[in-house]
């Protein structure tokens, strides 16, 4: 599947010139490893794919005591893998680096000396576990891998040509019309039920089969719960109890997660451990309260005050129904059988935050309680950084009748307001000064 990270790579290829290794960080399943192994069949003329998750002990063995002699590493390492390798044209694949940190910190001399390139992949690599007791390269540049978006996900159904019209409606500011809408909206919501990890798409495109991608779905969650229990040793409770209670806490009207649902006398301090160790195996995506957005939204983030994303939406799908057989999960029936008036709310938000977090923002969100004058209660969604403006972003269903939380932040923080969207289901309109974009548009904000 063509992924756009691939650009990237070989933008890394063409100017590092072997000055710098590569990291690609993501989480589990989001197709690192096979990406690699593309970059590598493609643009080299040959490479060595180390997979640290599953390396023989002789391997480990050539790394741990063997490295000092370069000369004498590479030649083992090419007969152990029966592969010529070739200076300035030959790709070394560390894959799953987080298994074997040793190999990580030995990019610094590989690199130094210059001979071949260098990708790692890995998985939970910014636990504290995965980097205790070495140094941390220097010479190695990271990039982040996302589930699929929307856009890859058209690819992958053989659509090259719907997200560039998108772009260019999003650019005119131009409806794209009432069949072509429906249809995208359509594509769109199927993009919602698979989500974007690889192997749900596969198994869905395979007949359009939701039941083989609600299972590979199935699979990848139950792999994310074993890995908390090797990589939260300690703590794992905890992480399970944040992570099971995501959908209970999305389906609220208001979606700040509320410790108090798992515990009464719960206080964030004693869980802050487990919301970190979720957003940096990238399984969650986290949106903070940014209390005063007139002095910039990190600078007054209140990071005890968040909502918990998943950071896939295909993901929280399946995940709000584990419980129970596919048949029964009511999201997916209400699509087969075209009754889309079903509760989409959480999801729709689910997936503009992972939109949103696809193109470089980092997640906030304003919230404003007055206990004593309900009026003074403000909610607003999203806010994004544009052209140094503060955009609210709300997300709502295609029947709302208002959006008086909008409008009471645009007129606190008018002068620090830029453009103000509204995301819902129905094609592009402008009113009252507010931008109301088709949810598939926020791939592009």
């Amino acid at each position: 599947m063509k992924r756009k990270i691939y650009d990237q790579l070989l933008t890394w290829k063409r100017t590092a010139s072997g000055q710098t290794a590569l990291l690609i960080d993501g989480a589990r399943r989001v197709g690192k490893s096979y990406i690699a192994e593309q970059f590598a069949r493609q643009e080299y003329k040959s490479y060595i794919i180390i997979d640290f998750g599953n390396a023989p002990q002789d391997i480990l063995d050539l790394f741990q005591h063997e490295s000092a002699d370069l000369d004498l590493f590479f030649a083992k390492l090419a007969a152990f893998y029966s592969t010529v390798l070739y200076r300035r044209e030959s790709l070394i694949v560390f894959d799953e680096v987080q298994q074997f940190p040793r190999a990580r910190q030995l990019v610094k001399y590989l690199v130094a000396d210059g001979r071949y390139d260098y990708l790692e992949t890995g998985s939970l690599i910014r636990l504290k576990k995965n980097t205790e007791n070495i140094i941390i390269p220097s010479e190695e540049e990271h990039i982040e891998m996302f589930p699929m978006d929307f856009e890859e996900f058209l690819w992958a159904m053989g659509d090259d040509a719907t997200a560039p019209l998108i772009k260019k409606c999003f650019e005119a500011k131009k409806p794209l019309g009432q069949t072509l809408h429906r249809k995208i909206m359509n594509d769109f919501r199927q993009y919602m039920l698979v989500g974007g990890m690889p192997q749900s798409v596969l198994a869905y495109l395979n007949g359009k089969n939701f039941a083989a991608s609600d299972e590979a779905k199935r699979r990848i969650l139950r792999l994310y719960r074993d890995d908390v229990s090797k990589f939260a040793a300690g703590y794992e409770e905890k992480v399970y109890a944040v992570f099971d209670g995501i959908p209970g806490q999305l389906s609220k009207k208001e979606k700040k997660y509320t410790l108090s649902s798992i515990n009464k006398n719960a206080r964030f301090r004693t869980y802050e451990d487990s919301f970190i160790w979720l957003s940096e195996a990238m399984i969650v995506n986290a949106c903070f309260n940014s209390t005063d957005p007139n002095v910039g939204l990190a600078l007054s983030a209140d990071y005890a005050t968040q909502k918990c994303y998943m950071a896939d939406t295909g993901l929280l799908v399946t995940q709000t129904f584990m419980d129970q057989a596919f048949t029964d999960n009511v999201f997916y029936r209400a699509v087969l059988f075209d009754k889309l008036d079903v509760n989409e709310g959480m999801f729709m938000e689910n997936i503009v935050a992972q939109m949103l977090q696809r193109n470089g923002h980092k997640l906030y969100f304003y919230s404003r309680s007055d206990a004593l004058n309900r009026k003074n209660h403000i909610e607003v969604d999203f806010l994004i950084t544009e052209n140094k403006k503060i955009s609210p972003v709300e997300v709502k269903s295609g029947n709302y009748r208002s959006h008086s939380s909008l409008d009471k932040f645009r007129k606190k923080f008018d002068k620090k307001i830029g453009t103000s969207y509204i995301l819902y289901p129905k094609d592009v309109m402008e009113k009252d000064g507010i931008w109301h974009l088709p949810l598939y548009m926020a791939m592009f904000l």
